[in-house]
């Protein structure tokens, strides 16, 4: 494994996938709700195999999803990074959050970090987010984030769905990030 960043928040530590991930995932893959809009639910092996995706998409294109760990008791709470599959309309910013997480702001919190961290590290201008166009959560923080609905909308080649493009510019995040300042760690 190659170095890679570790993000921190107040609340959060945001890591590189890694095997003993493995539970959390399977459990946020196996509850049809948190599942719905990141592919439906799976059975473990499958899971599995999903969640080495996302650690190889690391070595491809050295940035990937994080997994999101809760300071307090060490759990993991979802997925949430950079993102860009092949087939994929452009280059994202997503998040999971598993169900028990929801509603304590771990989304956004996660999310706002990994901005920070495309912006800055990465180097981007821009930064999307591709949300099914039911996923009301999704839209949610994505708005809470500052992002906005472009109004284009993709089809996601040989997965037979499609998903709103949701995104801000580098500028708009140096505004929006102070939405932030208490959560985020300088």
């Amino acid at each position: 494994m190659t170095d890679t960043p570790i993000l921190e928040t107040q609340r959060l530590i945001l890591r590189r996938p890694a095997g003993d991930d493995f539970a959390g995932f399977r459990d946020f893959m196996a509850d049809p709700v948190s599942a719905e809009f990141v592919g439906g639910p799976m059975v473990a092996p499958l899971t599995w195999r999903a969640m080495c995706s996302f650690i190889g998409h690391w070595e491809v294109r050295g940035y990937g999803f994080f997994s999101v760990i809760e300071k307090r008791s060490g759990a993991w709470v979802g997925r949430v990074g950079p993102w860009y599959p092949l087939g994929w309309p452009e280059p994202e910013v997503g998040w999971g959050i598993a169900r028990p997480y929801w509603g304590k702001g771990y989304g956004p919190e996660a999310a706002a970090a990994c901005l920070d961290h495309v912006f800055d590290t990465l180097g981007w201008d821009v930064v999307t987010h591709m949300i099914d166009p039911k996923n009301a959560n999704s839209k949610a923080v994505a708005t809470k984030l500052g992002s906005a609905d472009t109004g284009r909308s993709h089809v996601i080649e040989g997965m037979g769905f499609t998903v709103d493009e949701w995104a801000q510019s580098r500028e708009d995040w140096a505004q929006n990030r102070k939405r932030f300042k208490d959560a985020l760690i300088a």
